[in-house]
């Protein structure tokens, strides 16, 4: 957070005569008084915050910000109106001098929150977001060698620009490409470099390889993309994205560059590049633009060379809660009713990449309190959850899924977070732990609700123990998200309504009379979606269930049965998000279909 008025404020009598609203009146003025204009700060307010300001110093503006009365943007409106600055919302990144971003590196610009922009008269115009902070103009007119001139604009749209403007590699992959000389002796190019520090601080002079590897991987991010695949073809190296779930080709870099390249991610990732029989997994870990990235680099040899898939996992991101990803209101109330049971055993299933960690995540981050003790085993840990105590597998020194959640018991666990139940050992020490007074959270491979358990008795656990311990199970899958910019609303035929079960009542329910379709712009890259959202299907173990399961009764009696006591299926609950303009009908089929 940037600093605000450096001094404490004098408590001055406003002239209601004069036009407050008014820079030309209100430059110079305390900022209080200026905030009480142009932001509505109360009175009182103003004056707890100088109250508290006069008690412990400080500065105003930060007081206000924490006391969550003003914004960040309402201050720094207000202090450009008092000395008299221009003050923006908003920067475009194409604004940037090329030749002062030479001159000032990227840490400094980023640490600094500093972005030079052109020029006004002999003076550089630089956007900054404390114009109080004197020091900084003064290394920044020794780097630049120039008088500055100041213009205030929030922090994180000067670092969003700083990241764009500093970008040279987001549209160089297939120039890079293109450029590269068949003579070079690509095998020494692959290990000129290690990797820099940042990816957007890498030198102009880098060789054509590294430039390449740096300029794919950095693009990745920019899309957000989940998933690297590097293809060697007959003729040809295939590199796609893996976008809102959907792979997607970006560039096909020639035949010969393959080893290379190949050599110089596997260093990256600390592989053996002279072993090429042998499929081997890595680990990658980078910044690029700020952010802490860590990538899963596996190896494995094809016919035409060897295949690399990076899965990329953005430890800086911040971690959703249950409702942004997708949970409506009466599924809210149900899992916040059974993550907040005292024991028993929740698991959540679905294909991979269908976004069981990150609920399983989400549930966790919304009861972890410094008074549970919350531990988990995972293979391996996607994202550091503060407060809570993680363990990764490590097969190489037998620390399995059963190991670490027998040692757990004897850590005083409340909670227990399991990646994944893919054995009879397993099974069996979750659910005597949640028999002895532990909640359990894990994830299994079934299509629904039901198929989980049955897929613990096919385990060999036996069904009075699944009916005791088990409370709840969640099936989910990813859909993609319509864009919003360029979702187009269209009048659905029967058949198209009929194929989701979407009736008249249940358009009624939400107020609509049409549905959207994907149409594509400049915002989802020509896509028509733009993110991804969950759809559920939430089971409760009730009496009934229990009886069918101690029955031996197959899935889809027990799904029959679950529906009855009012479970939404997943296609259900993926036609109701069509009808609100979420998603389409084709994305819902898509990824229910093994359940059609």
């Amino acid at each position: 957070m940037p600093s605000f008025d450096s001094q404490p404020e004098a408590r001055e009598p406003t002239n209601t005569a004069m036009v407050v609203n008014s820079p030309a009146y209100l430059c110079g003025r305390p900022l209080g008084e200026i905030l009480t204009h142009t932001a509505k700060l109360p009175r009182e307010k103003l004056d707890e915050a100088l109250a508290q300001q006069n008690e412990k110093g400080g500065r105003l503006g930060e007081i206000l910000i924490t006391m969550k009365v003003v914004t960040e943007v309402d201050v720094l409106r207000a202090l450009a109106i008092q000395l008299d600055l221009p003050f923006t919302e908003e920067l475009d990144p194409a604004q940037a001098d090329e030749e002062k971003l030479k001159k000032i590196p990227i840490q400094f610009a980023r640490q600094a929150k500093v972005l030079a922009l052109g020029n006004d008269g002999e003076a550089a115009i630089v956007a900054v977001c404390d114009p109080l902070d004197t020091s900084l103009f003064d290394r920044v007119r020794v780097l630049l060698g120039q008088a500055v001139t100041p213009r205030v604009a929030p922090s994180q749209v000067i670092v969003d620009a700083i990241n764009q403007a500093y970008d040279r590699a987001a549209d160089e992959a297939q120039s890079l490409v293109d450029d590269l000389e068949e003579g070079d002796n690509l095998d020494a190019l692959a290990h000129e470099l290690e990797e820099p520090q940042d990816l957007l601080d890498a030198s102009g002079d880098e060789a054509p390889i590294i430039k390449l590897v740096n300029s794919v991987m950095f693009r990745a991010v920019k899309e957000r993309a989940s998933d690297i695949h590097i293809e060697p073809m007959d003729r040809y190296l295939a590199v796609r994205f893996r976008l809102d779930g959907v792979l997607q080709e970006v560039i096909r870099p020639p035949k010969r560059y393959q080893k290379a390249i190949a050599s110089r991610i596997k260093i990256l990732g600390g592989l053996n590049i002279a072993e090429t029989r042998l499929p081997q997994d890595g680990r990658i870990r980078i910044k690029i633009a700020g952010k802490d990235v860590d990538i899963r680099l596996s190896t494995v040899p094809t016919s035409h060379g060897e295949r690399l898939v990076l899965r990329l996992l953005d430890k800086s991101a911040v971690l959703l809660d249950l409702k942004e990803i997708g949970f409506n209101n009466q599924q809210l109330d149900i899992m916040d009713g059974l993550i907040n049971k005292s024991h028993g055993i929740i698991l959540v299933t679905g294909p991979t990449g269908s976004g069981k960690t990150t609920t399983l995540y989400a549930a966790l981050t919304k009861i972890n309190k410094p008074d549970i003790n919350i531990l988990t085993v995972e293979d391996p840990i996607e994202y550091q959850l503060n407060g809570i105590g993680q363990v990764a597998v490590n097969s190489k020194i037998g620390l399995s899924f059963a190991n670490g959640l027998r040692s757990f018991l004897r850590q005083d666990p409340d909670v227990i977070l399991v990646g994944e139940i893919r054995d009879l050992e397993t099974a069996e020490i979750a659910i005597q732990a949640s028999l002895t007074g532990h909640l359990v959270m894990s994830t299994v491979h079934t299509n629904d609700a039901p198929g989980a358990l049955t897929r613990l008795v096919e385990m060999g656990v036996e069904p009075f123990l699944v009916a005791s311990s088990l409370v709840g199970v969640l099936a989910q899958r990813l859909i993609r998200v319509l864009c919003k910019h360029c979702k187009q609303a269209y009048t659905p035929t029967e058949e198209e309504l009929a194929e989701l079960n979407i009736t008249p009542e249940l358009m009624r329910e939400y107020g609509a009379t049409q549905l959207y379709k994907p149409v594509g712009c400049v915002e989802c890259n020509k896509n028509g979606y733009k993110g991804r959202s969950g759809i559920y299907e939430l089971m409760l173990i009730d009496e009934d269930i229990r009886q069918m399961l101690l029955a031996k009764k197959d899935s889809n009696t027990i799904k029959h049965i679950a529906v009855a006591h009012g479970m939404r299926t997943l296609m259900d609950d993926g036609a109701r998000k069509v009808v609100q303009g979420i998603t389409t009908a084709e994305e819902v089929l898509r990824v229910t279909q093994e359940d059609t």
